[in-house]
C-alpha cells in the first residue's frame, strides 16, 4: 500500500533553514566601537620610564597630581585642546589655570613630553590660545587632574574646546603663585625686615681718685671737692675686643647672566650640605639659603650645570636669570 506523498514539506523545511540561517542581525559587541566615543579613553597607557636632560621621568597613575610650574605653548595638536605630560596617563584629563589672569581651562593630554627641562606641560596652539598664552615659552600655571564628565570630554576627543569654567580667585592665585616662587628659589627681599643696628659700646669712664687717708698728727687739710670726669679710658685698662668681621656672602650672580638654581632651604646647614655636594653657592635670600651655580654666560654652559646638578640628584634644579 502507497503512503500519499505531501509535496509542500521540503518547501516548508527551506522556507524555515532560511529563516534560521539568514536574516539575524550582527550581535552588538561584534561592531566597531565609534571612533571618536567614550571608549576612546579607555585604556589609558603609561608606557616605559625615559629620560631628559639627564633626569628619568617614570609615568605613574596619580589622580590626585596637583602641580605648578610653567608652560610650553605652541607645540603639536593643531587646533584642538590638547596637551603633553611626561608622567601622566594617556589620555587623561586636566584643568590648566594660569596664574596671571585665573583662567581655567579644560585640556585632554594626548602625548609624552615637554621634551626640555624648564616646563611642566607643552600646550597645543588651540589650547594656549584658549588659555590666553599663545606663543609664550613660559606662562606661569597650575595643572591639576580632574574627572570630567563625558559632556566634558567629548568635545576635546572631537578637537573642539570644552565648556566654559570658573575662573580661579585671586586669593588662590596669590597662594599659587607664591608656592611657585618657592619652588623656584624667588623670594622677595623687600619684605624682609632688615636687621636693627647694634647698640655702640659705652665708653669707659675712669673712677673719682678716692682721698688718701691723713694721719691724726698735723693739721688735717682740706678734702678738694670732687671734680666731674671726663669719659676717656684709663691707661691700664683692657680694649674690648675687636669685632670680627662675618663673612662676606658670594656675590649675587649680575643682572641677566644664567644661574642654575639647585634648591632653596630654610636651613642653612641643609644649603651647605647641598651645596658641597652639587658644587653650587650658598647665597641667603631672606629667610631661605639658595643653593646656586654661575652665573655663566652662555645657556650651554648652564645646561650642562643643570644636567650636572639633576645627575646628583635634584631634579628640581631650573635655569634662570640671576637677580
Amino acid at each position: 500500500m502507497r503512503l500519499p506523498v505531501n509535496r509542500s514539506l521540503p518547501l516548508i523545511a527551506l522556507v524555515l533553514l532560511s529563516a534560521c540561517g539568514g536574516g539575524s542581525p550582527k550581535s552588538a559587541s561584534a561592531l566597531p566601537p565609534p571612533a571618536n566615543g567614550p571608549a576612546a579613553d579607555y585604556p589609558m597607557v603609561l608606557g616605559a620610564p625615559f629620560t631628559v636632560g639627564g633626569v628619568t621621568y617614570t609615568p605613574a597613575d596619580t589622580w590626585n597630581y596637583d602641580a605648578v610650574g610653567r608652560a610650553l605653548a605652541g607645540g603639536e595638536g593643531g587646533s584642538s585642546v590638547s596637551g603633553a605630560h611626561r608622567t601622566l596617563p594617556l589620555p587623561s584629563y586636566v584643568e590648566v589655570t594660569s596664574l596671571e589672569t585665573g583662567r581655567t581651562i579644560l585640556v585632554r593630554l594626548e602625548r609624552r613630553g615637554p621634551m626640555s627641562a624648564g616646563s611642566l606641560v607643552d600646550l597645543s596652539p588651540g589650547a594656549a590660545a584658549q588659555l590666553g598664552i599663545a606663543g609664550r615659552s613660559d606662562a606661569p600655571i597650575r595643572l591639576r587632574r580632574v574627572n570630567p564628565p563625558e559632556v566634558d570630554r567629548a568635545p576635546l576627543r572631537a578637537g573642539q574646546p570644552a565648556p566654559a569654567r570658573l575662573d580661579t580667585p585671586k586669593s588662590l592665585l596669590t597662594v599659587l603663585q607664591r608656592k611657585l616662587d618657592q619652588q623656584e628659589g624667588r623670594v622677595t627681599v623687600a619684605a624682609v625686615p632688615a636687621p636693627e643696628p647694634e647698640t655702640p659700646a659705652k665708653a669707659a669712664v675712669a673712677p673719682a681718685p678716692k682721698p688718701e687717708p691723713k694721719s691724726a698728727k698735723g693739721k688735717p687739710k682740706a678734702i678738694p671737692k670732687p671734680q666731674p670726669v671726663i669719659a676717656v679710658p684709663a691707661s691700664g685698662t683692657t680694649p674690648p675686643p675687636a669685632k670680627v668681621a662675618a663673612p662676606k656672602p658670594p656675590a649675587a650672580a649680575p643682572a641677566g647672566a644664567l644661574v642654575v638654581q639647585i634648591g632653596a632651604y630654610s636651613s642653612e646647614e641643609r644649603a651647605r650640605a647641598a651645596a658641597a655636594k652639587s658644587g653650587g653657592q650658598v647665597q641667603p635670600a631672606g629667610k631661605l639659603w639658595r643653593v646656586r651655580s654661575g652665573p655663566f654666560s652662555d645657556r650651554a654652559a648652564a645646561q650642562a650645570a643643570l644636567a650636572k646638578a639633576r645627575a646628583a640628584g635634584y631634579s628640581d634644579a631650573r635655569i634662570q636669570r640671576g637677580d
